[in-house]
């Protein structure tokens, strides 16, 4: 398969090539994507009048759910995809690929710019849920940092507290810089019964409470684990099974992307109605390692745009109520 653009161009984007990158890789997806031009089709929208990256539709993430989402000339298999989790009842979203050479070459060049490289730390990982079925890209990515990591001690936790306990302890005595990934649910269930004070240690949440426990707002979330695990502050991935690349907060519950992602708000009744700095609406993301799927996708979050270009995450809405969702579904 010939792809319009190389691993190593998309991961060399920045702010002066991002539009023309964009744009080539929109009039690949256009014309190699079935279920992306039969939507922009059904919404009327001629790919020619599109001149600028802020024009680009967004196909809304629940066709990955009724959908396969591809792009080029290629036969999906079964063994090469990541896949949502899922309720008793809910459909799951799958998200295809040709190469996880792109996820990976993503993923990791994404993480060294905020974290350095992964050899500097110990990476415990608190993922429960995730660990416990297949094709989890959180797992794939958590696995591979793991192993790129290069400590003995680094390693999954799936409900070993006292174990994961203990290993804080050692590692805080050794002075030894320590990452600890965790859906939200777990860290909080974990940290209710801490008392600590790791100075050596950075908290990165997933999100997720997956319906286990009451849905709280961000800055509560990270205060309860401030409080148990005496570091301050806790950082933030956004990340989804639908995309290849992810966004990092640090601090302020702001998120920052990397150069060849970017995070886009349009107006919660109108998919097409721009939102200003300041205002919350829904997020779109931009994702150009996601040649092989669909880089344009509006997702189910509420977020709020900065004009340093940051972004928050507000929450989630009813997608069955948004206009031009319900397009391709039958």
């Amino acid at each position: 398969m010939t792809w319009p653009i190389s691993y190593d161009e998309v991961f060399r984007v920045n702010k002066h090539n991002f539009n023309e990158t964009a744009l080539k890789i929109f009039r690949f997806q256009v014309d190699q994507n079935a279920v992306y031009s039969e939507y922009l089709s059904l919404l009327d929208i001629s790919p020619d009048s599109v001149k600028h990256w802020s024009e680009i539709p967004f196909l809304p993430i629940e066709f990955f759910k009724s959908h396969t989402i591809t792009s080029g000339e290629w036969q999906p298999k079964d063994d090469q995809l990541f896949e949502s989790s899922a309720t008793t009842g809910t459909i799951t979203s799958k998200h295809f690929y040709t190469d996880i050479t792109w996820y990976n070459k993503s993923f990791l060049k994404g993480f060294k710019a905020v974290y350095g490289d992964p050899s500097e730390w110990c990476i415990l990982a608190l993922l429960p849920n995730y660990l416990e079925r297949e094709h989890s890209s959180l797992i794939a990515m958590t696995n591979a940092l793991i192993d790129l990591s290069n400590q003995p001690s680094s390693g999954f936790y799936l409900y070993d507290h006292d174990g994961l306990k203990k290993q804080l302890e050692v590692n805080e005595n050794l002075g030894q810089k320590t990452l600890l990934i965790g859906v939200s649910y777990a860290l909080l269930d974990f940290s209710a019964k801490l008392n600590g004070d790791f100075q050596h240690l950075t908290v990165l949440e997933t999100g997720g409470m997956k319906g286990r426990r009451k849905e709280i707002i961000r800055s509560e979330l990270h205060a309860e684990l401030a409080k148990g695990f005496g570091t301050s502050p806790i950082h933030s991935e956004y990340g989804m099974t639908e995309l290849f690349s992810q966004a990092y907060s640090t601090s302020n519950q702001r998120f920052t992307c990397p150069p060849w992602m970017r995070v886009d708000l349009t107006q919660i009744d109108d998919p097409f109605g721009k939102v200003q700095p300041g205002k919350n609406g829904r997020i779109n993301v931009i994702d150009l390692a996601n040649v092989q799927s669909c880089s344009f996708i509006a997702t189910s979050d509420i977020g709020r745009m900065h004009k340093d270009g940051t972004f928050e995450v507000l929450g989630r809405f009813d997608h069955s109520e948004q206009r031009g969702c319900n397009l391709m579904l039958a």
